[in-house]
C-alpha cells in the first residue's frame, strides 16, 4: 500500500463519490473504482456495501478509514515538519470563497503574500457559500472564506476582518444627495437584493425584521457583481459590503449612502477543516490575512 491509495479512498469515503474523489485526485472515476477494489483484495476484506443504493462502508471498510486517516495525518505532520526544519515555504494552497470576498477582498492580500513567498502558488475558486463549506469538508480546498461563517463541529474558523455594510443608489437618484438615511427610507424606494439563501441577504433579512420594516425586493440576485450592475441603470437600491464598491464610487458610476444607526457589519471567516495539517506556507497565509488590514474600514 501507497499513500496514494489511502488518499483515493480517504477522498472517496469523505465525498461518498467516485467522480469526485477522481477529480480531487486527478484520475478517473475507473481508476478510483479500481483502487477501491485493488484494497478489498489486499486486505481480504468487503470494504464497500455495494448492495446499498447510498455509498456505504461495511465494519472493515471504517476500519481502514479510520487507519487511512491516521496514517495520512502523521504523513502530512511529517512533511510539514521536514519544510519548516529546511525553513521551505512553497507549495500551493488551494482557497474556494465567495465571489464578493475573492474580487474585492482577497486580493490585496495574496498579492502581498506572493511577493513575500515567490515559491507558493494560490488557487482561487468562486463558488457559493453552501459550496465552500462541502470543499472544506470534502478536503477538495484548503482554507474557505465567507461571510457569516456558521460553527461547524468539522471546521475551524479564524476571523478575517469586518466589511461594513451601505447603502447604493444610481448617482442621479435622490438618495444619493443625502449625507445618511434611515431603515425606514428604503421601504419607499425599489429594493435589489442576494438571494434568500446568501448570507448576506439573511442578515439584511434580519435587520429589517428587528426594526419592523417589510421590504420586498423587485430583484434578486446570487453575486455581488449583478446586483451592482442592476443599480447602476438605476433600477433600484440596495444594501452591499463597502468594499466591493469601492471602484464604482470612485468611478461615480454608484453613489453610496451611509445608515444611520448601529453599524451594521458584516463578519467574514477562514475556513479550515478541523485537525487538517498546515504547511509552514499554509501558516504564513493565515498570519498574512489575520495580520494586516489593507483595505482599511
Amino acid at each position: 500500500m501507497q499513500i496514494d491509495n489511502f488518499k483515493i479512498f480517504a477522498d472517496l469515503v469523505e465525498t461518498k463519490s467516485f467522480s469526485k474523489a477522481a477529480r480531487l485526485n486527478g484520475v478517473t472515476q475507473s481508476a478510483v473504482s479500481q483502487q477501491a477494489r485493488s484494497m478489498e483484495k489486499h486486505f481480504a476484506a468487503l470494504l464497500i456495501d455495494r448492495s446499498q443504493k447510498q455509498f456505504q462502508l461495511t465494519r472493515e471498510g471504517e476500519r481502514v478509514y479510520q487507519s487511512a486517516k491516521e496514517i495520512l495525518h502523521g504523513y502530512e505532520k511529517l512533511l510539514s515538519e521536514l519544510m519548516e526544519m529546511r525553513k521551505v515555504i512553497s507549495g500551493t494552497i488551494r482557497i474556494s470563497t465567495i465571489y464578493s470576498i475573492g474580487l474585492h477582498e482577497l486580493p490585496p492580500y495574496i498579492k502581498n503574500f506572493l511577493s513575500e513567498f515567490p515559491n507558493v502558488n494560490v488557487r482561487v475558486e468562486y463558488r457559493r457559500s453552501n459550496l465552500v463549506y462541502e470543499d472544506i469538508l470534502h478536503n477538495s480546498v484548503d482554507f474557505g472564506l465567507v461571510a457569516f461563517p456558521q460553527k461547524n463541529r468539522q471546521i475551524e474558523i479564524t476571523d478575517f476582518r469586518k466589511d461594513r455594510l451601505i447603502a447604493i443608489c444610481h448617482p442621479n437618484n435622490p438618495l444619493s444627495k443625502e449625507s445618511s438615511l434611515t431603515l425606514p427610507v428604503l421601504a419607499d424606494h425599489k429594493f435589489i437584493s442576494f438571494d434568500p439563501d446568501i448570507p448576506t441577504r439573511k442578515a439584511v433579512d434580519q435587520i429589517f425584521k428587528d426594526q419592523k420594516i417589510e421590504i420586498d425586493p423587485v430583484m434578486e440576485f446570487d453575486n455581488i457583481e449583478t446586483v451592482k450592475r442592476a443599480v447602476e441603470i438605476d433600477a433600484g437600491i440596495a444594501i452591499v459590503p463597502k468594499a466591493t464598491v469601492l471602484q464604482e464610487i470612485k468611478q461615480g458610476t454608484l453613489a453610496a449612502v451611509p445608515i444611520d444607526g448601529p453599524a451594521f457589519d458584516r463578519p467574514l471567516g477562514i475556513l479550515h477543516r478541523k485537525g487538517r495539517v498546515l504547511t509552514p506556507a499554509m501558516k504564513k497565509f493565515i498570519d498574512i490575512l489575520t495580520g494586516q488590514d489593507l483595505l482599511g474600514d
